[in-house]
């Protein structure tokens, strides 16, 4: 398991010291009080623990970029996804409209067998 050291209180410290503090692997410094450098922690996090996010895009309206599905980086096949949703879901599919890194066209027609990339946007099309 992946170990993120999150080191607090870079604003009482120098800029020298600071930079050593950068150059340490698997650190994170951070001001809590100031809520500095908050987003590097949260990219090294995602990165750390390989997490893939996948946007949902019901039919006729737009992406929902507030609650992404979240997936490990293994299981990121559209058949995970709708398993993640509803068990129901995959007995139901008929092909998935992709929009992202993972396809060649925006949007592309899937299968369940497709594999997503992080930030992908999903529309699932039923039977």
């Amino acid at each position: 398991m992946p170990c993120i050291y999150v080191l607090n209180k870079i604003d009482q410290i120098s800029l020298e010291e600071l930079d050593v503090i950068y150059k340490i692997p698997h650190c994170v410094p951070i001001s809590a009080h100031h809520r500095w450098n908050f987003d590097d922690l949260l990219e090294r996090l995602w990165d750390y623990l390989q997490l893939v996010r996948i946007y949902t895009k019901p039919k006729g309206q737009l992406p929902d970029y507030t609650s992404p599905v979240v997936l490990p980086h293994r299981k990121t096949a559209v058949e995970d996804f709708c398993m993640k949703i509803h068990k129901n879901l995959i007995k139901e599919f008929k092909y998935a409209l992709v929009w992202g890194a993972s396809v060649k066209y925006n949007p592309q027609k899937v299968g369940k067998d497709h594999v997503m990339e992080d930030e992908d946007v999903i529309q699932i099309v039923k039977k």
